[in-house]
């Protein structure tokens, strides 16, 4: 780092590495251990360059200020609800802004399932930046992890940052998965939610929303796991389920209830997907 003298309000904590060792070698740490974690603000004369890359994986989130990153000779722009990625063992370098320094949450990881979930985020060398829908919720998650390491470094303390660095994980990649208010999917995804009594065809919903049926079924895929016909199923099975929880409706009722109008058909459909009739679900003793 450019600085010796931290940064005014700054928090930090370096899990010693002996330490480090030990709990790769435990249950649970050993697929998820936070070896650095901190915070910078109005970081002023930031920068690091590595390289041949980190032992680590490296998660930042920019909350104000600016800054940029470099990775494989191209520069990417660091801004107020950005995560910057940088999986282990990639050349990189970042520095905060001059005019406009950042100010971070960050954390670095090891363990076995810590690239995975890196993955799983979307990010990677050529996308070492995503922009965030929930950039607090993240922050909340790494503010946890310092607190913990804050704590101490024993076993209990190493856990619950290890938990909360995969909730961290989770929530971003989560973030770049569901779709943004508005947005083709997302206008779509109500749409349907508000209508599970009534036939949609995709060719009307995807003019509705004003894009084209395999684009919106791409969109559906990337969001969902599935088209739009397996969400709406989805949507309907869960109606169907509350409906036989917490009513008395006979099964016929609750089929048209979800948009069926053969009784029989919808239980095939039930059968399918639960594994039991509508009338062998609702008997089942839950919680």
């Amino acid at each position: 780092m450019a600085l010796t003298d931290g940064f005014p309000g700054e928090r930090f904590e370096i899990v010693p590495r002996p330490v480090v060792v030990d709990a790769l070698a435990r249950p649970v740490t050993r697929r998820v251990i936070v070896t650095d974690a901190g915070y910078f603000p109005m970081a002023v004369g930031h920068s690091r360059t590595r390289s041949t890359g980190a032992h680590e994986d490296i998660v930042m989130i920019c909350t104000a200020g600016s800054g940029t990153v470099e990775v494989d000779g191209a520069e990417f722009a660091v801004t107020p609800g950005c995560a910057v990625l940088l999986p282990r063992g990639i050349p990189h370098s970042y520095r905060a802004s001059v005019s406009d320094p950042w100010t971070i949450w960050w954390c670095h990881l090891r363990g076995s399932d810590a690239p995975e979930l890196v993955a799983a985020t979307g990010a990677g060398a050529s996308r070492p930046v995503l922009v965030l829908r929930q950039p607090g919720a993240a922050v909340a998650l790494v503010d946890e992890i310092v607190g913990h390491l804050e704590r101490g470094h024993g076993p209990a303390d190493l856990l619950g940052a290890a938990g909360a660095a995969f909730k961290l994980f989770t929530q971003l990649a989560t973030d770049q998965l569901l779709p943004e208010r508005g947005d083709p999917v997302e206008r779509a995804m109500r749409y349907l939610a508000d209508r599970l009594d009534s036939p949609v065809r995709v060719d009307d919903l995807a003019g509705l929303v004003g894009v084209s049926a395999s684009h919106l079924g791409a969109l559906f895929r990337r969001a969902t796991g599935g088209g739009v016909l397996a969400y709406q199923t989805s949507l309907r099975m869960t109606r169907a389920r509350s409906l036989l929880d917490r009513t008395a409706l006979p099964v016929a009722e609750v089929a048209r209830a979800v948009g069926y109008d053969d009784p029989l058909y919808f239980s095939r459909h039930f059968r399918d997907r639960h594994g039991v009739s509508p009338t062998e679900y609702r008997a089942i003793h839950k919680g």
